[in-house]
């Protein structure tokens, strides 16, 4: 496959990812930009050094540095996280695909379906992951549980304390739970 073919597949890809899955989604503009950026800048570099010796080595030695700067800069979420891989990916195989015609194409398809599988709104939409600050201290795990399943209306799967203040009486912790009814139900229930 020409090259053009495949740097117009990769802006495809990445407009696919971009603009229909994770925007769409998401909404936070400022990732949109990111994963641009990332997206064009990584292909073009793998582009020019395709045609060095060079080539495959640097192109993971490129997106190893790459995903360090990028994930120490601001703290992302895990799907924001997959998102930026993704990115990254589609503009190293662009350029640096060597096989048959089919693969990078194929890779790229495979990327956008696993993505848009994987961070589907109807995928495990009951479950979710907080963070909570408690008005008191609680040390027991089990009336540490009762209590957050009270307060949420939902089933807590796991509690992890991350702090304890006896002084101020409040309780930090993260806390994975999942509704086993929708919302408007546990609303007109709690009435």
């Amino acid at each position: 496959m020409p090259r053009l073919a495949l740097f117009a597949l990769d802006i495809a890809a990445v407009s696919v990812l971009v603009f229909g899955l994770y925007f769409p989604r998401h909404r936070r503009r400022d990732l949109v930009v990111a994963y641009l950026g990332v997206n064009v800048g990584v292909l073009a570099v793998a582009g020019s050094l395709s045609s060095s010796t060079v080539g495959a080595g640097l192109g993971l030695g490129l997106f190893g540095v790459l995903s360090i700067i990028r994930l120490r800069s601001t703290e992302l979420d895990q799907h924001e996280v997959a998102y930026y891989f993704s990115a990254l990916a589609l503009g190293i195989l662009g350029p640096l695909s060597g096989g048959p015609l089919w693969l990078a194409p194929s890779l790229m398809g495979l990327i956008l379906v696993v993505m848009y599988l994987g961070d589907h709104p109807r995928l495990f939409r009951g479950y979710r992951r907080q963070v909570m600050v408690l008005d008191n201290a609680v040390i027991d795990q089990l009336a540490l549980v009762a209590q957050l399943e009270r307060i949420l209306g939902a089933r807590v799967h796991a509690a992890t304390v991350e702090r304890v203040d006896l002084v101020n009486e409040t309780t930090v912790v993260e806390v994975r739970y999942s509704y086993a009814q929708n919302r408007k139900t546990l609303a007109g229930a709690a009435r």
